[in-house]
């Protein structure tokens, strides 16, 4: 059975956007405003500085790798940055996928490895937050080379280059996040597996999501009593557990869904739900929709 950062990252679906080589000289800025998409960058050379919204700026060095899993505001500029007054450096283009920014009169001071890729998952959103806003990893070799490996391949235009793109992408992003829990800061899936005993407990919610869980007796599989595992595991994760356990059901139901190869019935037994009505209440309450209505709208988007 798949593991729970696993499971997560193929439910989330990535699709590569766009990737480019950007390298930059002198001062510059660049800005992205409202972006809602996975971005990720390496430094190959030199240094910059990256900001997302409402965060402190973070000094990126030589073998630096970034990644806001939802981006939605965030900006990049030189070490020393431009002052406010003066306007957004806007890229040039100098050949296929790479670009040029800041002052060409001026030497280089950052060799850059940008992509932006989309989730394609109705509920991403859901998944995504249980996940860190953003993962900062320095000397990250193994991160740089799946970085480069995915903007190879979108260059190309190879048979199966969508496969391979897709399974490049969720390597990446399992590699980064695993990378990231070694050192956890703010409630999410990363925290609550980095934690010995809850992550035992978030193991068996995703091998066997069938399982008609209670609190017992999750607590029971962490070798917990009942009220410390619950608070442990409600501050780790930022949910309580059966919040996490409905939200997993749904994500794997809205999967099972849009596959159309199964009966409401055999999805709600899959799912955790001892007939399919207990299981379209739950999904109605769950997401605002019965799971027919979902179903239709899933049909309609994926014949746009």
């Amino acid at each position: 059975m798949m593991d729970p950062l696993s499971s997560i990252v193929t439910l989330l679906k990535p699709k590569a956007d766009f990737s480019k080589v950007v390298q930059a000289a002198g001062t510059w800025r660049i800005r992205h405003e409202e972006i809602g998409n996975p971005f990720f960058c390496v430094v190959l050379k030199g240094s910059c500085e990256f900001t997302l919204k409402g965060d402190e700026p973070i000094c990126l060095t030589s073998g630096d790798f970034v990644l806001v899993p939802e981006a939605h505001a965030f900006i990049v500029t030189s070490s020393q940055p431009p002052s406010l007054e003066e306007a957004d450096t806007v890229p040039i283009k100098t050949a296929a996928s790479t670009y040029f920014v800041g002052e060409t009169e001026c030497e280089l001071n950052a060799h850059l490895l940008i992509g932006h890729c989309q989730f394609e998952a109705p509920d991403s959103k859901i998944l995504v937050s249980l996940l860190p806003n953003l993962v900062h990893i320095r000397e990250a070799t193994r991160l740089t080379t799946l970085v480069e490996l995915v903007i190879e391949e979108s260059l190309t235009q190879r048979p199966g280059r969508e496969s391979v793109l897709a399974r490049l992408l969720e390597v990446l992003l399992i590699e980064a996040f695993r990378t990231k829990m070694d050192t956890p800061d703010v409630p999410g899936l990363l925290v609550g597996l980095a934690d010995e005993r809850l992550a035992i407990a978030i193991r068996k919610i995703h091998q066997d999501v069938s399982q008609s869980w209670t609190v017992n007796q999750l607590a029971k599989e962490a070798s917990l009593s009942r009220s410390t595992f619950f608070q442990r595991f409600s501050k780790a994760v930022g949910c309580t557990p059966m919040e996490y356990v409905i939200t997993w059901r749904m994500a794997v139901a809205k999967d099972l869904l849009r596959r159309q190869t199964y009966t409401m019935a055999t999805i709600a037994e899959r799912v955790g739900y001892q007939s399919a009505s207990a299981f379209s209440t739950a999904f109605s309450k769950h997401t605002g929709q019965p799971p027919s209505k979902f179903l239709l709208e899933a049909n309609l988007a994926s014949n746009e």
